[in-house]
Formats: structure tokens, C-alpha cells, sequence
């Protein structure tokens, strides 16, 4: 309706708007997220042995940890077992990326095993540190949680000189032999800020502790964790998926409660997530641990679609472009027992 004023039409404002319109629905996806360049070169190793030596190829302990990566090796013909006495004398064994201890190799040896070792070379790197510091009469503080394989793998370089350090509340159960030769290492795939939690209560406890001469959580692992600060804070739910025994894709979700989102889980895969958890949620956000494969991130955002939550949109801290070659075992295309290579021995 139009009324007058001085003589001039001015127009009325309509009293009865339509109210706004309700916020839409949308995700947010973490960028980087999955697998990291550990994890690929442990899955092709795998794939590789399987080309070149036919089935059955024996894997110790699961390659990385999601069952739906293991699944489908084993429809190839990889042969997932636990320890080295499960495995034929002669047969071909592949390491996992999570390392293994010296003691392993030595019966893989003894079994006349041809061994190819996918050990994440970030993971052998701490290795490495181990009996290095070792050598040199320090005593060994490894942060880590305790019976992971990882953590047993790398503690095995050294078990008289190696303490397990699970996590700050720790650090006032310990005791030190030596605290003028104490150096503190890491499992590579903790939280970041946890870990630096413990080191300084450590230093509070050892002022002259040492630490160790390069960082040891992995670079992968640090950018999926900066990716999920990134988006958390923006987001009413997060979804990492990842398996509950991955450790890396397990600390996603603590590190996005206390980046300030409401409410995050761990879902193995699209049929783990709870409807219930969208009440109310306007943005949801998505990452994956390092251990799981995009196809599983696919299946989650194609479910969240189907619920309205068609809007992605990726966010995060930029690409990745490491890359590792496959274990030298594979590269060269020979194997005889024990993981010799024609021109030299296995690392």
C-alpha cells in the first residue's frame, strides 16, 4: 500500500515478512586428511610383494591399522598373522609400517623368511635415535602409548635403556637412574599438544633432559591435527573416520573437543554414524586418520548428502608432496631368506 506524505508517495514497509531463512546445511572437509605417504608406501609394498611373488604373501601384524585396508589385501592374497612362527619357512613376510624390534628380525632369520619391511621411515628414524642414544649411556624417555606397536617396535632397540611414557600424568610415577643422561623421544603419531604437555612437566622433573635432535611426531600427523583446529572451532559435530585401534585417528577427535567443537566421533565407516548426532548441527566437518583410505570419506559425505548436507566445502593448511620409495627389497626385484638383496643386505 502506498501512502502520502507532503504530497509525494512513500512506500509502507511490509509488517508481515517472510521470517529468514533457516541457516544451510553444509561440511566442511579437512584438507590434509587420510592416508599420509607412510601409509601408501606400506599398502603398495604389500600390493607390489603380491605382483611379484604371487599369494600367499604373509603380513606381520596388520599393515596399518584399518580393517578395511586389510580386507582388501586379503581378497588379493596377502595373509595377515601375528607373529613370525605363524609363517611358513621360506615364505615371503612383509614388516608393517609400524616397525618392528630387532628380536623380530632375528627370528624372521632363523625361519629363513624373506622379509620386505614397510616400516614407515619416519617411524625408523626414531629407531634410529634409539640406538643411537643408547650407545652414547643415555636412558631412553619414549612418549607413547604403551603396547602399541609402534611403541613395543621401537622399544625394542634398546628395553634396558627405554621407558614408555604414556601421556603427562605419568611423568610423576617415573623414575630417572641417571638424570644427567636422560633424552626424550616420541611415537610418531601423537597428539602434538599433549606431547609437549609431557615434555614440560619432564623438564620441570629433569632440567637437564635433552631433547631429541629433530622432531619425532610425523609431519603427516601434525597437519591432520592443524587441519581439524582449523575447522572445529566453525562446526557443531566433526566425524573422523578412522579404526578405534588407529591411534592418530583416535586423537583427531580429542584434538577437535578441545579445539571448541560441541560434539565429535570416530566412525569406522558411514554405518557407524548416529543420526541423532545431526540435531541441531548446522555444519558438520570431516576429516580421516592416516591409515584411511578416501573411499571411506566418499561414503561418509555421500550420507551426509542424502541428509541435506550437500554443501562441501574443503579447508585446511594445503597440500601434501611427500612421497616414499617403496622398500629397496621390491625395488630391486630380489629376494633370498632373511631379507638379503643381491648386492647388499636389507635395511
Amino acid at each position: 500500500m502506498t501512502a502520502l506524505r507532503n504530497g509525494c508517495p512513500v512506500q509502507r514497509e511490509d509488517v508481515s515478512r517472510d521470517p529468514p531463512a533457516p541457516a544451510r546445511e553444509q561440511v566442511l572437509l579437512a584438507r590434509p586428511r587420510g592416508f599420509c605417504a607412510g601409509v601408501e608406501r606400506a599398502v603398495r609394498a604389500v600390493e607390489t610383494a603380491l605382483e611379484l611373488h604371487g599369494s600367499p604373501v604373509y603380513v606381520r601384524k596388520q599393515i596399518v591399522h584399518n580393517k578395511h585396508v586389510v580386507t582388501r589385501l586379503e581378497q588379493r592374497g596377502a595373509v595377515f598373522v601375528e607373529e613370525t612362527d605363524d609363517v611358513p619357512r621360506g615364505a615371503v613376510m612383509v614388516f608393517s609400517a609400524h616397525g618392528v624390534s630387532p628380536k623380530v628380525r632375528a627370528e624372521a632369520a632363523s625361519r629363513g623368511l624373506r622379509t620386505i619391511d614397510a616400516t614407515c621411515p619416519l617411524v625408523a628414524k626414531v629407531h634410529a635415535e634409539v640406538r643411537r642414544f643408547a650407545s652414547e649411556d643415555y636412558n631412553v624417555l619414549l612418549l607413547g602409548h604403551e603396547g602399541h606397536d609402534e611403541v613395543i617396535g621401537t622399544t625394542g632397540e634398546a628395553p634396558a635403556r627405554v621407558q614408555v611414557i604414556d601421556g603427562p600424568d605419568a611423568v610423576a610415577r617415573m623414575t630417572a637412574p641417571d638424570e644427567s643422561k636422560l633424552v626424550w623421544l616420541s611415537q610418531t603419531t601423537l597428539a602434538v599438544d599433549e606431547t609437549m604437555r609431557t615434555v614440560r612437566r619432564l623438564q620441570d622433573r629433569f632440567p637437564q633432559l635433552q631433547s631429541p635432535p629433530s622432531e619425532d611426531i610425523c609431519y603427516a600427523t601434525q597437519n591432520r591435527q592443524q587441519a581439524v583446529k582449523e575447522i572445529a572451532p566453525r562446526c557443531d559435530l566433526v566425524l573422523v573416520v578412522g579404526a578405534a585401534h588407529s591411534a592418530n585417528s583416535a586423537l583427531l577427535v580429542d584434538v577437535a573437543l578441545e579445539a571448541g567443537v560441541g560434539q565429535a566421533h570416530l566412525v569406522d565407516a558411514a554405518s557407524d554414524i548416529d543420526e541423532s548426532w545431526l540435531v541441531g548441527a548446522t555444519t558438520v566437518g570431516v576429516t580421516a586418520g592416516a591409515s584411511a583410505p578416501e573411499e571411506l570419506v566418499a561414503s561418509v559425505l555421500g550420507w551426509l548428502g542424502d541428509r541435506g548436507y550437500g554443501d562441501v566445502a574443503e579447508v585446511g593448511t594445503g597440500s601434501e608432496t611427500q612421497t616414499f620409495s617403496l622398500p629397496r627389497e621390491l625395488r630391486d626385484h630380489q629376494l633370498t631368506p632373511s631379507g638379503d638383496v643381491a648386492g647388499g643386505r636389507s635395511r
